[in-house]
């Protein structure tokens, strides 16, 4: 197998509800476990929480998720964004759409100086998404 990158995103609890929902954005193959899978004695109320999630899609992306461990704080941040581009303007605006809804508009998905069509914004789980529709060359 290839090296690949792909993000990893921590979550506060709800770490199934965002998979599911990124499920229903970009389609693909989920898979849960959680605390209680991995055997986890000491998880306690945690024993349900997420300890490790992927989605794989038929587009090749992989995104994975977790609930944060017991015992560690959540320190959400705003230093990392997730980008989605290419040039199939279709596929990436509804990824857009669906991303976007129940979210937080900061730049609208519009044509840009660079001569892409990019938007960004943060899904209502708090993560930032930036997708970049690349022109076609003619």
């Amino acid at each position: 197998m290839p090296s690949r990158l792909n993000p990893y995103i921590s979550f506060d609890g709800d770490a199934r509800q965002a998979m599911e929902f990124y499920r229903g954005v970009f389609g693909g193959t989920l898979t849960v476990n959680t605390y209680r899978d991995f055997g986890e004695k000491e998880a306690g109320d945690a024993a349900d929480k997420i300890m490790h999630s992927m989605l794989e899609t038929d587009s090749g992306f992989t995104l994975m998720a977790a609930d944060t461990p017991p015992g560690m704080e959540h320190k959400p941040g705003n230093n990392i964004s997730v980008s989605v581009s290419g040039d199939d303007s279709g596929e990436l605006r509804g990824y857009w759409d669906k991303l976007s809804a129940d979210g937080t508009v900061s730049v609208p998905i519009e044509k840009q100086m660079w001569g892409d069509v990019f938007g960004m914004c943060t899904d209502r789980f708090g993560i930032t998404w930036m997708v970049n529709i690349s022109e076609q060359q003619a």
